[in-house]
């Protein structure tokens, strides 16, 4: 959010799976996280997500969990320039990134930058995702490097807010059932 005094907040939330740990709060309405399973319950094997955990990340007292949440606020001569974020476990932070690179590097608008194909890689499993509208040179320019290419549904939706010479571009991703409101 960035309100009409340029003060910018970006926030994540998570139930990390589909309905958190299914558990609702009684008399209170509202779902409990699963964020245990951003820690390792055994070395070496994957997460909800595929990310492998290892004893550093074993569950311990004292010791907070792996997160990919990556609330991200960028500015630019001091002041908010872009407020954005997005869900989706581990592929959040190659979103994001992608998302800065659209700006920053491609100097792409606010509208194309949040709804252009994203892909996604991790250590393990080893493939690249890409979403279906990747561009077909692309995915098979990485398959001739030798990177196994698996396409699949979308996985992210990123909300971005630019603030560019004073004016507001505020923008929710096709992928979710999102929207924006201004003044």
């Amino acid at each position: 959010m960035v309100d009409a005094e340029g003060n910018a907040v970006s926030v994540t939330t998570t139930l990390n799976g589909s309905y958190g740990s299914k558990v609702v709060v009684g008399g209170a309405g509202f779902l409990l996280n699963n964020e245990m399973d951003d820690f390792s319950v055994k070395p070496g094997a994957p997460n909800l997500y595929g990310l492998i955990g290892t004893e550093a990340n074993a569950i311990a007292p004292g010791k907070r969990m792996l997160s990919c949440m990556t609330p991200t606020i960028v500015l630019k001569n001091g002041k908010p320039y872009m407020v954005t974020g997005t869900p989706g476990g581990s592929t959040i932070i190659t979103s994001l990134f992608q998302t800065l690179v659209n700006d920053i590097v491609f100097g792409m608008d606010a509208r194309a930058n949040v709804n252009a194909p994203k892909f996604h890689h991790q250590w393990w499993p080893e493939d690249v995702r890409i979403e279906k509208e990747f561009p077909a040179a692309t995915k098979e320019a990485l398959e001739k490097m030798g990177y196994p290419v698996k396409v699949g549904s979308p996985w992210s939706r990123t909300e971005l807010i630019r603030i560019v010479d004073g004016k507001i571009e505020a923008v929710g991703d096709w992928r979710g059932d999102d929207s924006v409101a201004g003044e």
